[in-house]
């Protein structure tokens, strides 16, 4: 059933003409509002909401996807320029577990659309994928472009209408949608509405997080929003500032104590930044050491740089005679340390160390450095905080708002990188999309 089958007799007040495969306003957009028969409204042109169209128009409801920006999945696509990480081939047990808090709710998400149905899902679209030595999960050209390219015209295709370049400002009196666009406000009074706003990071792309105030205006229940898989800022001196921001760090092995006084040890790589340091080892404990420092302040960490060397033969090799050497070259010849490493030691370790192996050893084998904070939403991967769940039903409705869902990032959930946050943010799309179908269904 397409649109036009859906909303037979029924003529939109807002028109739309399609250009280089995108939908623009073309009418006069005066404050009024149209109806919208069976219509599905989806607000926000991610992968949740994507998703949540594709579900809704394949159970026979109309769809109407509305994006803030000139198109859709900007983010995805940014996302994926380094390689798309669709998903994770952990086993399914411990691809819960990266969901922490939230495991029970977001692991209903995935009952019917895990890791597997995903790749299948991808395979669909003539997407094949692979599973890296990471466990990651790729497309075998590593690319997002094609994908999302691939997935919008079969969206299209299906009867999916896109409307571009309009930004959501909330509800009037009579719980019409309101939209601001290039040559007005326009009103749209809807079936059902799906809000799949993003986070609050990365606001160029169209995740600013503004749709925060809108909800609680509303008396919904929304945690503040917080950086998560996020750097921190480190007082670095200016020298290794000026000399090795951008440097990376490996391999290295971070161990910290969480904001409930577990100590927690993780290996791999990070790189030095000039306000401090980011990467996939720092991102893996953000959550906890952003919560530490919400709790108690600056958090220390300790960096054992020689993961791969037991302390005991560490001091012994440090010990031997360093003749004419000097430090530095001492460093790298009995321990393999140089470059931005040897930065790092330099910037931490007083210079009488340097003289005293066992000293010297323990330093590089628990270096520490002060975290004194996470760097600002806006850089942050993704978000934690949204609208908690204790607001939603189980199929991602308001309680206050019948007829309103929400999805994706703008939930009260978090993971690390690694696809977790992908495959999440589609499965919920999922459900959102085909309650939202049923509710619009019974209301015929």
């Amino acid at each position: 059933m397409n649109r036009e089958a859906a909303c037979a007799g029924h003529r939109d007040v807002v028109l739309q003409v399609s250009h280089s495969g995108s939908c623009f306003d073309t009418c006069d957009h005066s404050a009024m509002t149209h109806a919208s028969c069976a219509v599905v409204h989806i607000i926000g042109g991610g992968p949740s909401g994507l998703m949540a169209a594709e579900v809704a128009r394949a159970a026979g409801v109309a769809v109407e996807l509305h994006e803030r920006m000139g198109s859709v999945g900007r983010k995805f696509l940014v996302a994926g320029k380094g390689g798309l990480n669709l998903t994770h081939s952990d086993p399914r047990e411990r691809f819960n577990d990266r969901f922490g808090g939230r495991r029970a709710d977001v692991a209903r998400w995935l009952e019917d659309f895990d890791a597997q149905a995903l790749r299948e899902w991808a395979r669909g679209l003539g997407v094949e994928t692979f599973v890296g030595s990471s466990g990651r999960v790729f497309p075998m050209d590593l690319k997002a472009a094609p994908l999302l390219r691939r997935w919008v015209q079969r969206l299209r295709d299906s009867g999916v209408k896109f409307n571009v370049r309009r930004r959501w400002t909330g509800w009037d009196g009579d719980r019409a949608l309101r939209f601001e666009t290039a040559t007005g406000e326009i009103r749209v009074a809807a079936a059902a509405t799906i809000l799949t706003l993003g986070g609050g990071s990365w606001s160029i792309l169209g995740s600013d997080g503004a749709w925060v105030d809108t909800l609680r205006s509303r008396a919904i229940d929304v945690a503040e929003l917080q950086p998560s898989n996020c750097g921190f800022d480190v007082a670095w001196s200016a020298h290794l500032r000026e000399r090795f921001a951008g440097a990376p760090i490996k391999p290295v092995a971070l161990t910290c104590t969480d904001h409930e006084g577990s100590v927690v040890r993780r290996q791999g790589e990070f790189v030095i930044t000039r306000n401090g340091v980011e990467g996939s080892l720092v991102y893996s404990l953000s959550s906890q050491l952003r919560n530490h420092i919400a709790d108690s302040g600056p958090v220390t960490v300790h960096l054992d740089l020689v993961p791969g060397r037991e302390l005991a033969r560490l001091e012994r090799d440090l010990g031997q005679p360093r003749g004419s050497r000097s430090r530095s070259e001492h460093l790298r010849r009995k321990a393999g340390i140089d470059g931005a490493k040897a930065a790092l030691v330099h910037e931490i370790v007083r210079p009488e160390t340097f003289d005293d192996p066992t000293l010297l050893a323990a330093s590089i084998k628990a270096l520490p450095i002060v975290l004194q904070r996470p760097r600002p939403l806006d850089e942050a991967i993704s978000t934690a905080g949204g609208v908690r769940f204790e607001a939603l039903d189980r199929d991602l409705m308001l309680r206050s708002l019948p007829g309103t869902f929400c999805a994706g990032e703008m939930l009260d959930w978090e993971a690390p990188t690694g696809g977790y946050l992908l495959s999440a943010s589609m499965a919920s799309g999922r459900i959102a999309g085909a309650a939202a179908a049923r509710w619009v269904t019974r209301a015929r």
